[in-house]
């Protein structure tokens, strides 16, 4: 009777309910657990966890823990990648004896839309102050690198011997190029121009560029959505913006085989940019199946001078932020081995 009580509740309740053994193999799958995984629970049922999860946030043999340990454990910011889609999840382990056997009693809730749009505004403000940060240190730099330069100018002209001047052009060369370095930082300030143009005419363009720059080594589809309006934009910010991120996928895909992009539209509609609602949005997702992102960059990627590619300058992710911000848009990105998704969305 205890046992068909136990079930019942098990059965009943509205949260993801997995129950597994010391090898994390599913000995039980509530129905919302059903739900969750998009599986009946005979196809669940057996199967290794590692199997139902293409990718994990975390490390799955730390779910084994409460066993040794006799106490819960619980995760609050899990993402579980399950049939493509990443699911945020709080997760709670904890330790279960169940038919004279010891037993791993796992409860998944998907974390509610407002604290993930919590999480978004969070994060926005910090790379806002981040940003800040370096515009403010970028223009304190460029007034002595003036001075220094104009020094050097001067100090050439007075030597005695012109063999000399070798040195100082080193210093005026370093000079100018640390100036361009702080004017890429900087970036444009607000958009130019703007005018009123089909979105994917200039995804073309950028498609067309990245094609010349990676050659036949990358293949890059195109999934348009047809029924997309034209956007009030200026056009060259907007290309530049979808330019350095499609350029970043196409060079790390350079170095596996069967690299593939997928350049995707969609309208949007009720879309919520950085807290506020749009009746309607333009939404690109930029698809690659390259090794991913990083864990330890994933949170920092949009901050200027931070790279996960060997010689790159970590500038271009940060202007293109700077551009979508300024045309009111966004910019997310969801990233494991073998496939990350940067989405942009941009008022219509």
């Amino acid at each position: 009777m205890n046992n068909e009580l136990s079930t019942t509740i098990l059965n009943n309740v509205v949260t993801a309910t997995l129950m597994l053994d010391e090898s994390l193999v599913v000995r039980y799958a509530n129905p919302a657990a059903e739900q969750l995984f998009a599986q009946s629970a005979k196809r669940i049922v057996d199967q290794s966890l590692s199997k139902l999860i293409q990718h994990a946030s975390m490390d799955l043999a730390l779910l084994s823990q409460p066993l040794q340990s006799g106490q819960s454990i619980t995760d609050s910011d899990v993402t579980f990648v399950v049939d493509g889609k990443p699911l945020m999840l709080e997760v709670t382990v904890s330790p279960l004896s169940w038919q004279k056997e010891l037993m791993l009693l796992v409860e998944m809730r998907k974390i509610g839309q407002q604290r993930r749009l919590s999480q978004e505004l969070n994060q926005h403000a910090q790379q806002q102050a981040a940003k800040l940060l370096v515009r403010g240190l970028a223009h304190e730099i460029k007034n002595p690198l003036g001075g220094l330069r104009g020094a050097a100018q001067l100090l050439e002209r007075m030597l005695p011997d012109q063999s000399l001047a070798e040195y100082t052009q080193i210093i005026i060369e370093q000079a100018d190029r640390l100036r361009s370095l702080v004017d890429r930082l900087l970036g444009p300030q607000r958009p130019g121009k703007k005018e009123t143009e089909n979105l994917h005419l200039i995804l073309e363009k950028v498609r067309q560029l990245v094609e010349l720059d990676v050659g036949k080594s990358v293949i890059i589809e195109r999934d348009y959505d047809p029924s997309l309006p034209d956007i009030l934009m200026d056009t060259d910010q907007i290309e530049q913006a979808f330019l350095n991120i499609v350029s970043n996928a196409g060079q790390i895909l350079q170095a596996q085989e069967h690299g593939k992009i997928t350049i995707r539209t969609r309208t949007v509609h009720q879309a919520n940019i950085h807290g506020q609602r749009h009746k309607l949005a333009a939404r690109v997702e930029v698809i690659d199946n390259g090794p991913g992102i990083p864990a330890d960059l994933q949170d920092t990627l949009f901050y200027p001078m931070v790279s996960g590619r060997e010689g790159g300058t970590g500038l271009g992710l940060s202007i293109s932020q700077n551009l979508i911000d300024q045309h009111k848009g966004k910019i997310d990105v969801e990233s494991w081995p073998g496939r990350t998704i940067f989405t942009v969305y941009l008022p219509i």
